[in-house]
């Protein structure tokens, strides 16, 4: 068997760099008081894991982190008294599920990578495969 290596600098390693970033910095910046410029990871996010097949399972995570983050930047918009920021004008509940969200996004892209520390994977996992006669 041959053992294929990830280089650090490959391009799956470098999306998958990107949409981590991406995803840890939605929530520091929600919480900092830069809600508009969350803008910015959250669309790299969403957009980086709609493109790349490897990142499939968490498109949903990230779909559900951009509905979040868009329905105050939209009541925003629309609202006819705004502030003169959206962390301003933000109700407490949608910046929590924002970064709830978020979280859960970095969760699921944290388990999804996670691999059986043994080739042959986990006890679990080995009982219900049996040696070939």
């Amino acid at each position: 068997m041959t053992e294929t290596t990830v280089s650090p600098t490959s391009p799956s390693r470098r999306v998958d760099r990107t949409v981590i970033i991406s995803i840890w910095a939605v929530p520091v910046l929600v919480v900092g008081q830069f809600a508009m410029l969350a803008i910015v990871p959250v669309v790299l996010a969403l957009t980086v894991s709609l493109r790349h097949a490897h990142l499939r399972g968490l498109r949903r995570w990230t779909i559900a982190l951009g509905t979040a983050y868009a329905v105050p930047l939209i009541l925003w918009t629309i609202g006819p008294d705004r502030a003169p920021s959206l962390s301003r004008d933000m109700h407490p509940v949608f910046a929590a599920l924002i970064v709830v969200a978020s979280l859960v996004a970095a969760a699921a892209f944290h388990l999804g990578r996670r691999r059986p520390s043994r080739p042959d994977g986990s006890p679990s996992e080995r009982q219900h495969f049996r040696a070939a006669p």
